[in-house]
């Protein structure tokens, strides 16, 4: 079958959806189908790849998104889906692309929305408050992104409340995964450890984009609040995005390294598995992959409390209401040290590839006949 996935804010130095897309068409072409992925670019491309086929179209930057650009030209998107010709169609992103629903109605083919954000949680976060204009506009999107699509996935419980209380009923959840060869407590390194913290220090890494719904203050705000405290806590800031300038200036006079974003897959993993604490302050986030991979590092997580990420973490971190990040460090801390690298990679070897594969293939409609291997 070929399944063509439309996705928006997937660039060279986005995180997490970059790295579902790419798992996912993997395990698409393991399982014997031959996935098209079509993403915004600056110029065109078309590129065969071990996840599939990925085509560029030109697209405009998005204004204050740090470089991400849209698929905006529905004349040239429409043309390359006629070319295309999809068995399925697969699209991960509910605002600009969210027409593309009605184009696969026309064309007799069945369709999948991938909930990656929360437009209620988006909305409140823009307004403080999710109550009246906001709460009515939000139900209206939902409900009309259930109406244009076969099925729509959510991949946590709490991403999917926003469709079950409009009473949705062509709703599936299948949780993303890890690579758990790459993200491995194996990747600790005493060398990367000296080079950003003493060894009485804590280490923190903030690894995520730096962009407003992150929330990236947060851990800013953390490290010297642990300090005031006593507490020798370091941050590394993994990552970039168009706060990155503020965010600099606020952490003058902390000891807080910003390390830009991490191409390297494997570095990045080494920063994980050795970091003491990884910090993911996001409110709204819907699943919130890097703190999944901290977690099969080993490495216990504290997480907004507003979240999907109390759902993902489990027990293997704390979960904070309201500011004080730094409480939920100092908690971490308290734990005996082997073991809560044990129940953090134990809690991540939960999730899988292949099993979030065969969920994807699932909500397709489509059967899973041989073995699903997603390195």
């Amino acid at each position: 079958m070929r399944i063509v996935r439309l996705a928006n804010f997937v660039a060279p130095r986005s995180g997490g959806l970059r790295t579902a897309m790419r798992a996912l068409g993997e395990g698409y072409v393991a399982a014997g189908h031959e996935p098209v992925l079509v993403i915004p670019g600056l110029s065109p491309m078309d590129e065969h790849t071990e996840q599939g086929r990925v085509i560029t179209l030109p697209g405009p930057v998005l204004p204050f998104s740090g470089g991400y650009r849209m698929l905006l030209n529905r004349r040239r998107l429409t043309a390359l889906l006629d070319r295309l010709a999809p068995d399925r169609l697969e699209v991960s992103d509910r605002t600009t692309l969210r027409w593309t629903g009605a184009w696969a109605r026309r064309h007799g083919v069945p369709s999948v929305m991938v909930s990656h954000e929360s437009v209620a949680g988006l909305l409140g976060l823009a307004g403080r408050m999710l109550s009246g204009p906001a709460a009515r506009l939000a139900d209206t999107l939902n409900s009309r992104t259930a109406r244009h699509y076969t099925t729509v996935v959510c991949t946590t419980d709490w991403a999917a409340r926003e469709f079950e209380r409009l009473g949705v009923a062509n709703l599936m959840r299948v949780p993303l995964g890890v690579d758990l060869d790459l993200f491995s407590p194996d990747r600790r390194s005493v060398s990367l450890r000296d080079r950003y913290a003493a060894a009485d220090e804590v280490l923190i890494v903030h690894c995520g984009r730096l962009s407003v719904e992150k929330k990236p203050e947060r851990s800013i705000e953390a490290v010297a609040a642990l300090r005031a405290s006593g507490v020798p806590a370091v941050l590394v800031v993994a990552g970039d995005g168009p706060l990155r300038d503020r965010l600099a200036r606020r952490a003058e006079g902390l000891p807080v390294v910003f390390t830009g974003f991490l191409h390297d897959r494997p570095a990045l993993a080494a920063l994980l598995a050795t970091a003491d604490v990884v910090l993911a302050p996001g409110p709204v986030e819907t699943f919130g992959l890097a703190a999944l991979e901290a977690l099969a590092c080993g490495t216990p997580v504290v997480v907004s409390a507003s979240s999907a990420l109390p759902e993902v973490v489990g027990d293997a971190g704390i979960a904070v209401v309201g500011e004080d990040f730094a409480a939920g460090v100092a908690g971490v801390l308290r734990w005996p040290v082997a073991a809560r690298r044990a129940v953090a990679r134990r809690r991540a070897q939960e999730f899988g590839w292949p099993a979030a594969v065969r969920g994807f293939l699932a909500a397709h409609g489509l059967p899973l006949t041989d073995p699903v291997v997603v390195a």
